[in-house]
């Protein structure tokens, strides 16, 4: 059964977002996302300084059996971009809340949070309740 940490925020693409306090957010893919790709052997990332807007594009993630997009949660500056992916892109099947983020930014508005899915919601998206 995946795990789906309270405290984030989904996209129904499977991406997540965490709201720090000082206007950061992390973003990655759920644990069930990862799960169904399967395992994952290239991450294609913004770089610092680009600008995500919700819903849009923003890169790719590579398993063996597929490609998908990445879609923004938020608006936001990129400030940091998780270069361990590079090298090591099975982070984020090992551990997709935690070392496998993909990118931080500084949000641009946080109500865009408000559109986004509570992790009760996403549970009953993809089929687990509690």
């Amino acid at each position: 059964m995946p795990y789906i940490p309270r405290q984030l925020r989904y996209t129904q693409e499977h991406e997540w977002v965490s709201l720090e306090e000082d206007g950061m957010a992390t973003i990655g893919i759920s644990d069930f996302a990862q799960g169904e790709l399967g395992d994952i052997v290239f991450v294609e990332l913004p770089q610092e300084g680009d600008k995500l807007v919700q819903m849009e594009s923003f890169g790719s993630i590579e398993a063996v059996k597929t490609v998908s997009d990445l879609f923004a949660p938020v608006s936001g500056d990129v400030v940091a971009v998780n270069h361990q992916l590079v090298d090591a892109p099975m982070l984020i099947n090992d551990s997709p809340y935690d070392d496998g983020w993909l990118v931080k930014v500084r949000l641009h508005d946080p109500r865009e949070l408000e559109r986004l899915l509570t992790a009760e919601q996403y549970g009953e998206q993809i089929g687990q309740s509690d």
